[in-house]
């Protein structure tokens, strides 16, 4: 009896180990969602325009966007977070890669201690019209 218990609890500590993992990716996923947007409506090149009439994304801006919206979040157990930033003419593509700790990984001999994560979103800034 005392075994099976044994077995429970590991198995119960993987289970929360993997959920903590699928959290993680959703996390980084909704990220870099939020992320390209923010940056596809708020980078947008001004003289492009007003002048030409075209949509274009200024890539330092929508950088820095992006950036700032993922650090908005203020995610408390994601770590190691990387945001890379992407744009081609009106798209910008922001891909999102962090660290999960495992929280029972510890307790077991060889296993890994943490989960690497990462997601990509793509935005398109269109000209209503």
């Amino acid at each position: 009896m005392p075994a099976a218990v044994l077995v429970l609890l590991v198995l119960a500590a993987v289970a929360v180990d993997a959920s903590l993992a699928f959290l993680g990716e959703r996390e980084v996923a909704n990220a870099a969602a939020a992320a390209s947007n923010d940056a596809a409506g708020a980078a947008l090149r001004d003289s492009d325009f007003y002048r030409q009439g075209r949509v274009v994304i200024d890539p330092a801006l929508a950088e820095a966007v992006a950036r700032r919206s993922v650090d908005a979040r203020g995610e408390r157990y994601l770590h190691d977070i990387h945001v890379d930033v992407e744009t081609d003419g009106d798209r910008v593509r922001v891909i999102v890669s962090g660290r999960v700790d495992y929280l029972f990984a510890a307790a077991i001999p060889g296993a890994p201690r943490h989960a690497d994560v990462q997601a990509a979103a793509t935005a398109t800034a269109e000209r209503d019209g």
